[in-house]
């Protein structure tokens, strides 16, 4: 059903879609909704209801809470509930915290299942320059991009940063264009009920939302990305010059060409041309996201040169003289701010008093190393690897001799190490993971070419 509804939205860019809701509480949506809220990280995670999805692993449990699901939804008494808040850290800014608003466990189900059918539908929509929260999509197509204009005459950057974008963002501006594609009033209402659900304080006290969409909800980032895709659409289209002799005579002209790259509220503007196109930004993507609710954040937003650098999702991007050449190159390094988020997860992660044994320690440490590497080995890392790994190498034999006072280097050698070459401190079969070992590649640059999981399911059906 879902390659059906993404195929009618491609076909037709101007059908607006009726009947959805029936759609919505269908047993099978639910079914499919429940695996993706008890399988997701957050299902460890209560509301304000106080019920963990994660621990409703009886078959009779899921089935009562999927049919009362699905009956309160065709009689239309579902009413959301609000949101749990919870302040976490924010990375790499010290003494600064991120609201999350977390729904309840039907909340959560809800959320899944309007999701599933809306997904589709504005996927139709949506441009290629945005790659946060899109099925087949991650961080690396977006820094690929980057790399990919850098080498193209994009020198100039317009790094930009949307201030509190998710507790700011308009309601009727999510409305307005979700109405574009979404006839069915039932599903408008219950969006809209979503959005006007509040929001349950630390303190206990229930705070209305006027505006934004909660973080940590499950239909936030499409909701998100349905609002943010102005942004893409303006840009797209101020990109288009025509033919190839028509983009010449513009640039020839002094005109300037832009690329937008977009993962979630994070954004750059590549600008081929000179500062002051770059520096005339700043009102013109304030103009387009007034409608929206939103501002620009002055401190954080900036225009600078890819000589000097700058940092997009974890990477530090810029353009540098390749070693023994003329030739400038851009190279994606891992940022310093990243950099200093994992060692401080290192420091943390080997406090003396966290573990009782090395192998617990090891089955904690190991995850973390291992995901960070698999995320940054697209690019220039591997003098960052070898820091890291001799960084946790020092924290994990400072705690096995904190573990073990008295302990000599030989002692240690002997009982906690490996043995060369390499040397890695393991118990019972489990060793550190070491980053050494990691590839370092190239992430090649898909453009346009990334296709959306129903075209997939559509192209293997037309096969048979």
């Amino acid at each position: 059903m879902q390659a059906k509804l993404h195929l009618w939205a491609t076909n037709d860019p101007g059908r607006r879609f009726d009947d959805l809701y029936n759609l919505i509480h269908h047993p099978d949506f639910l079914a499919v909704a429940w695996e993706r809220v008890s399988g997701n990280k957050g299902a460890r995670s209560p509301g304000v209801d106080r019920v963990i999805p994660a621990a409703i692993g009886g078959e009779a449990e899921v089935t009562a809470l999927l049919n009362d699901t699905c009956e309160q939804l065709k009689a239309r008494t579902f009413t959301p509930l609000p949101a749990r808040e919870r302040m976490i850290p924010k990375a790499g800014s010290p003494g600064k915290f991120r609201r999350l608003g977390i729904p309840s466990a039907m909340d959560r189900l809800v959320q899944a299942a309007l999701v599933l059918v809306l997904e589709p539908i504005f996927e139709a929509d949506f441009k290629p320059v945005s790659y946060g929260f899109r099925p087949k999509r991650r961080a690396q197509d977006a820094i690929a991009e980057i790399h990919a204009f850098g080498t193209r005459n994009y020198h100039w950057v317009f790094e930009a940063d949307i201030a509190a974008c998710f507790d700011e963002l308009s309601h009727s501006a999510i409305l307005d264009r979700v109405r574009r594609r979404i006839g069915d009033r039932r599903v408008l209402a219950l969006i809209k009920s979503f959005l006007k659900a509040g929001i349950m304080s630390e303190a206990g006290q229930i705070e209305g939302t006027a505006s934004g969409t909660p973080q940590g909800g499950i239909a936030s980032p499409l909701l998100a990305n349905i609002a943010l895709s102005a942004l893409d659409e303006h840009f797209c289209a101020k990109d288009d010059h025509g033919t190839r002799w028509q983009r010449e005579k513009h640039r020839k002209t002094g005109g300037a060409y832009y690329r937008i790259i977009r993962y979630a509220d994070d954004f750059a503007i590549m600008v081929c041309g000179s500062k002051a196109h770059a520096d005339a930004l700043w009102e013109e993507v304030s103009d387009v996201l007034a409608p929206l609710g939103l501002r620009l954040s002055e401190s954080k937003t900036r225009v600078v040169h890819l000589d000097e650098g700058f940092d997009f999702l974890g990477f530090h991007i810029q353009r540098r003289t390749k070693k023994g050449t003329t030739k400038k190159t851009v190279y994606t390094y891992p940022s310093k701010k990243a950099l200093l988020s994992i060692v401080a997860k290192v420091r943390a992660l080997t406090n003396r008093s966290r573990h009782l044994t090395l192998e617990a320690l090891l089955r904690q440490l190991n995850p973390v190393l291992r995901g960070w590497c698999a995320y940054f080995r697209h690019g220039v890392s591997k003098a960052t690897f070898h820091y890291l790994d001799a960084y946790a190498w020092r924290r994990v034999a400072a705690w096995l001799r904190k573990r073990h006072l008295g302990i000599t280097w030989k002692e240690l050698y002997r009982r906690f190490l490996t043995g060369r070459p390499g040397n890695r401190p393991a118990e019972n079969g489990i060793v550190m993971f070491d980053t050494l070992q990691v590839e370092v590649t190239r992430y090649r640059w898909r453009a346009n070419n990334i296709p959306t999981p129903w075209m997939s399911i559509l192209e293997a059906t037309a096969a048979r």
